[in-house]
């Protein structure tokens, strides 16, 4: 059983969580994932570390409630345990030697490029960031950002915070501005990645995007999460979530995330349900 060290209700649909798991604390990077449990009956998901503190021995962790398991652990409170809590799992970011990075995280993404653009303050790059949300009332991590970025702008679809407008297009202004990166990295919704890359292949930056969107056992047996990648077939969880944005079938890879979401929204309501009866 793992603890929970603290909660933080970041938005109306993501939490961020504090676990009491100091062995994956101690070996913990940027990239990595872990897997959870959230009672004896519940499935496994991953998660991927949105950071860790070594001398506390305590992972955080951000979710969106969008599915059964994380309405289930979003209902959880400090002081309360989970049953698994596994890691740290996948291939950590390569982010030694990176001078100039322009690091783009889409909702939920920026829970997972937070990290990134933490580690790359901390060895001394210079560090541009985009995130971009559909409105202001589901902006998270503002000052997070703002103390490990040498800029930050702040996307909002309907322009209700910050600037109006998609990652992409402060992307392109950035570049415009002569801002040459050695990489960005973009990590969000798949749709988000594949517009990013589609835009800086026309200059030939170097593009990184995590697929952790269409991980599901994290261990690399069920194969929900394979994908093409350099036309060879690769599983996101066991040889990433970090790729090369040029070489990925991002086509293929919104296909496969799809492929269990009315599932997942019929059991999101099922436990909604279920939760509702429990409290009457």
């Amino acid at each position: 059983m793992y603890k929970i060290v603290s909660k933080r209700v970041l938005n109306p649909t993501m939490i961020e969580m504090n676990i009491d798991a100091p062995e994956i604390a101690r070996k913990a990077q940027p990239g990595e994932f872990i897997i959870l449990r959230v009672d004896e009956d519940g499935e496994r998901i991953p998660l991927t570390i949105a950071g860790e503190d070594r001398e506390a021995g305590t992972v955080k962790i951000i979710f969106q409630i969008v599915g059964a398991t994380t309405f289930k652990l979003g209902k959880k409170e400090a002081g309360e345990f989970i049953q698994d809590f596994v890691g740290p799992l996948g291939r950590p970011s390569e982010l030694d030697g990176l001078k100039k990075v322009c690091v783009i995280g889409g909702g939920a993404g920026t829970a997972i490029a937070m990290p990134v653009a933490q580690k790359l303050h901390e060895n001394g790059a210079v560090v541009h960031s985009i995130v971009g949300f559909r409105n202001k009332d589901l902006v998270i991590l503002e000052p997070e950002f703002r103390a490990c970025s040498d800029l930050l702008k702040i996307m909002t679809d309907d322009g209700s915070y910050g600037e109006k407008g998609l990652v992409t297009q402060a992307l392109q202004e950035l570049i415009d501005q002569g801002n040459v990166y050695d990489e960005v990295i973009a990590i969000g919704p798949i749709v988000m990645m594949k517009f990013v890359v589609k835009l800086t292949k026309q200059y030939n930056i170097k593009t990184v995007v995590s697929m952790n969107p269409i991980m599901i056992d994290g261990t690399g047996m069920c194969g929900g999460c394979r994908l093409t990648v350099g036309g060879k077939t690769k599983f996101a969880c066991v040889d990433g979530p970090d790729f090369d944005g040029f070489e990925v079938d991002f086509d293929e890879a919104q296909k496969r995330n799809g492929i269990y979401r009315d599932w997942e929204k019929h059991k999101y309501e099922e436990t909604c349900n279920l939760f509702q009866k429990e409290v009457k």
